[in-house]
């Protein structure tokens, strides 16, 4: 079985036993996919005791967690766990059964070819970014509510790809013939942004390179998170929040919130 549900912002608490009773008869063999915004790398230098205590919860379970990077993760410590190879493409391991799938990788899960890519532009930076240092503006903008992020901190450059992670999603489009069974990313496409946010979301090179991927590869569904919404916007393109969905032959079922 494979479940897929949105952003968590390292509250897991949907996955606890009596909000997802069906993970009695999971195995390690079934999987719940994260769209992105984990959040359980987060911490400024090392994992905190709050992380560890949750990743270690999460590697408990039955089921075996997966996640695409989001725009609030911590990309300076994601990016430092090792890159390993499993079920045909490259992943960083947080815990044996809790893994961070790579940008622009596609793997073969349940007989099925999944194209990953993970990031998106934040909404929640109008007022800048800001560098650790700048003590007093950091007060200053705090005081008065502001929407900001600091350098490296609650911020990284990262959230949006390099040129590298673009290229190598191509390479291996072009391998798999732009035919893979499911997408999953954190933000969406041009148009299907433009749809959704009617105008409040700014397009980027990242919601641009989604829509070429769209018009070009042939898919049965595209699963992204990001704007804290549930919608089935068409029969392909399904946005995902609290809701935890099943994927079963190309369907989905609307199951636990």
């Amino acid at each position: 079985m494979i479940y897929i549900t949105g952003d968590t912002h390292a509250d897991f608490l949907r996955f606890e036993d009596d909000k997802f009773p069906i993970q009695s008869d999971m195995t390690k063999n079934d999987y719940i996919i994260i769209c992105g915004d984990f959040g359980g790398v987060w911490n400024y230098i090392v994992e905190s005791i709050y992380e560890k205590h949750w990743l270690d919860w999460l590697n408990n379970k039955n089921f075996t967690t997966l996640f695409v990077d989001g725009n609030h993760e911590n990309f300076e410590r994601l990016y430092r766990y090792p890159v390993e190879e499993w079920h045909g493409g490259k992943v960083h391991k947080i815990r044996d059964s809790v893994i961070h799938l790579m940008r622009g990788e596609i793997y073969d899960i349940d007989n099925k070819k999944f194209f990953t890519f993970g990031g998106a532009r934040s909404h929640d930076i109008q007022d800048g970014i800001l560098n650790i240092d700048e003590e007093e503006r950091i007060y200053e903008y705090r005081k008065r509510g502001a929407y900001f992020r600091i350098r490296d901190f609650s911020w990284w450059d990262l959230e949006l790809p390099t040129e590298e992670e673009m290229k190598n999603g191509i390479n291996n489009l072009e391998k798999a013939n732009y035919k893979v069974d499911y997408i999953i990313s954190h933000c969406c496409h041009t148009s299907i942004q433009t749809l959704l946010g009617a105008g409040r979301f700014e397009k980027d090179y990242l919601t641009d390179y989604f829509q070429k991927i769209m018009e070009k590869c042939k898919f049965k569904k595209w699963y992204f998170g990001h704007y804290h919404d549930y919608r089935q916007v068409n029969s392909q393109f399904v946005l995902l929040y609290k809701d935890i969905v099943l994927l079963k032959d190309g369907r989905t079922i609307q199951g636990f919130i």
